[in-house]
């Protein structure tokens, strides 16, 4: 079996508690060749901890990526980097894993398409719940439909602080120079004008805001399940929380999303059939092992009957970089590709073209 030398660019929250963590116990499959962060304290920890030498930490993306021995590259770093970060692996040659969302604007992501076609690499998006054994078996029951009449999306979770403070320790950094700082808010404030247009209300941004973020997950989910809806019916925003009606031509998807302070994940894909209801329900990615449920609820004949399925303990990020694997190692075809995820940011600006505000 070859093993992958992997690169990882962004050492923050989510490469601590899911990506670094996988991939050194899956070391007959990986190894973390080089690392790399704007936080020399944080490159110093990491490096320690998962044993890469110091002249394998970088503070700078295109450092790494230069060096000849990597097969592929982790961009793990803010959002708004992304496609600077990827773009640079594909012109070295590397294959790309980009956590979602893979970029933030529509431009962005086409850039990202054309690097990838040209270096004749893969790009694959980390969209975890789309590998999670319970939807795996829910498309195929959904695929078993006579027909569909109503689907369900709700995302309305706690603050991920809420489940990471009780169950995972993260190393948090405060030497990050201020001017980088600034230069990351000034990105994601030029990224958000070219998304939305210069006098985008604050509204607006606050749910573009959320789409890249927390729905990117349901949506691209709802996507693999459905395909892409026709049209947004509605889109209605109160603060922090949104509903969408999207139109799928024979039935109607509603989705309900929104963060509070409650300690509780609250997130289903669920699909009404005229016999049967076929509903995904998904826990906190922040805690892994959780598994993800199948609950079907079907009439048979004079028979009401409910059922829970729960495939395996084994871990959806787990599965997902198995696939990885399989595309960087054997050239199996990405399932969560770049080209997907533009779709994604097409059906967002559909959502934003809809868009009503409620006042409280």
């Amino acid at each position: 079996m070859k093993r992958l030398k992997i690169g990882v660019v962004g050492l923050g929250e989510v490469a601590q508690i899911i990506h670094l963590p996988l991939l050194d116990r899956m070391d007959q499959k990986f190894e973390i060749a080089a690392i790399c962060d704007i936080s020399d304290r944080l490159l110093s920890f990491i490096g320690e901890k998962y044993r890469v030498p110091e002249a394998r930490r970088f503070t700078d993306f295109r450092s790494l990526v230069r060096l000849s021995e990597l097969d592929a590259v982790f961009v793990l770093n803010s959002d708004d980097i992304h496609k600077e970060s990827a773009i640079a692996a594909l012109r070295e040659g590397k294959h790309v894993f980009v956590e979602k969302p893979m970029c933030l604007t529509k431009e962005d992501a086409e850039a990202i398409i054309r690097e990838k076609n040209a270096a004749n690499r893969q790009v694959m998006v980390g969209y975890m719940r789309r590998f999670a054994p319970a939807f795996r078996l829910a498309l195929d029951e959904v695929n078993k439909l006579e027909k569909i009449n109503y689907v369900h999306v709700r995302d309305i979770i706690g603050y991920n602080r809420f489940f990471i403070e009780q169950s995972s320790e993260v190393y948090r950094p405060n030497d990050i120079p201020a001017h980088l700082s600034e230069e990351r808010s000034a990105r994601i404030e030029m990224q958000f004008r070219e998304a939305l247009g210069e006098d985008a209300a604050a509204e607006t941004r606050s749910l573009y805001a959320l789409l890249t973020s927390l729905s990117c997950h349901d949506l691209s989910a709802m996507r693999h399940m459905l395909g892409m809806p026709k049209g947004v019916v509605s889109c209605v925003v109160c603060e922090d929380f949104c509903h969408v009606l999207f139109d799928y031509g024979s039935f109607i998807a509603s989705y309900e999303v929104g963060v509070d302070r409650q300690r509780r994940f609250d997130a289903f894909i669920e699909v009404y059939g005229p016999e049967k209801t076929i509903k995904v329900q998904y826990n906190t990615p922040y805690i892994r092992q959780l598994p993800t449920a199948l609950h079907i609820k079907e009439t048979v004949e004079d028979a009401y009957e409910e059922r829970t399925i729960r495939p395996t303990f084994k871990d959806a990020y787990v599965i997902e970089l198995e696939h990885w694997y399989d595309v960087v190692a054997i050239g199996a075809d990405p399932i969560t590709t770049a080209e997907d995820s533009l779709l994604d940011l097409e059906l967002f600006e559909m959502i934003i073209c809809k868009m009503a505000v409620v006042k409280p």
